[in-house]
């Protein structure tokens, strides 16, 4: 009796008998799920011959759409005239930009970001904007470009990485594969150069002319007659070199919205020509 007893607990043991025998199974631990990895920003194929590719603007007949952009512009030696007062950011543009609820692309240096990173932190954070790479110190990556110093031919690459470096240090998330040449110059060679950083080169087809400008009616104007549907304006985020411009965009703003004409990213604009395709 005792013999057939034990088998019958041992039979009641087995995983394929413990139901019968009454006996409930121990709950199994719920396998939490493998978030999906982020979609990856839009970027343009590259050009002939591997080129990295140039985006000027989007599609002129997928809506009225605009993106404004900002470059936060600061170079390596201007750290001592940061100290002495000299203010190269913009945080009531920022401000304003994010009353008004416009979305908008930042191409920041990395200098700019060592310099200011808790505004940095803040505007990568924000889902209002994107950053994107502006170089390390807004060295030209060609001669004769604006009176801008260059950055040597073999430092270019890593310019733009060092770039990158310093958004991460300043706690930017996500900063977005998009390059603006200091100046917008730009030629063959720098294009050859920077195509292994598999970054896509973002100009524009609107000059906002905020820089050194002290009239905001003269930006107004000049954004208001330039924008067209897929248009890309180029602004700046430095108080000291665009003082007008925070009073132009409150301007800008609601005119263009009044003229049915609605925000985006650059990021927007370059899926929507990836999308056209």
């Amino acid at each position: 009796m005792i013999t057939l007893l034990r088998r019958a607990l041992a039979v009641c043991a087995l995983g394929t008998a413990l139901a019968a025998c009454g006996i409930a199974r121990p709950p199994q631990a719920a396998t939490p799920p493998v978030p999906a990895p982020p979609p990856r920003p839009p970027t343009l194929a590259p050009g002939p011959g591997g080129l990295t590719p140039v985006f000027e603007h989007g599609p002129r007949t997928r809506g009225r759409t605009v993106a404004l952009t900002f470059d936060a512009d600061m170079t390596a030696g201007q750290g001592a005239r940061a100290a002495a007062g000299e203010r190269f950011d913009h945080p009531r543009l920022i401000s304003t930009l994010r009353a008004l609820k416009v979305p908008a692309t930042v191409f920041m240096t990395g200098r700019w970001a060592e310099e200011y990173p808790d505004q940095a932190r803040s505007i990568g954070r924000d889902p209002l904007f994107e950053v994107a790479n502006h170089s390390y110190s807004h060295y030209a990556y060609t001669r004769d470009c604006h009176g801008l110093p260059t950055v040597p031919e073999e430092r270019e690459r890593s310019d733009v990485e060092r770039a990158y470096a310093a958004f991460r240090k300043a706690g930017v998330r996500d900063p977005m594969p998009y390059f603006r040449f200091p100046g917008g110059c730009y030629d063959r060679r720098a294009l050859k150069a920077l195509a292994p950083a598999g970054v896509t080169a973002v100009q524009w087809d609107v000059v906002g002319g905020d820089a050194f400008e002290t009239d905001p009616d003269v930006i107004v104007r000049q954004v208001l007659d330039g924008v067209r549907p897929g248009s890309v304006v180029v602004l700046h985020c430095t108080r000291s070199a665009a003082p007008a411009t925070e009073r132009a965009v409150r301007t800008i703003v609601p005119e263009l919205r009044r003229r049915g004409f609605g925000f985006v990213k650059v990021s927007e604009l370059i899926g929507a020509v990836g999308e056209r395709r």
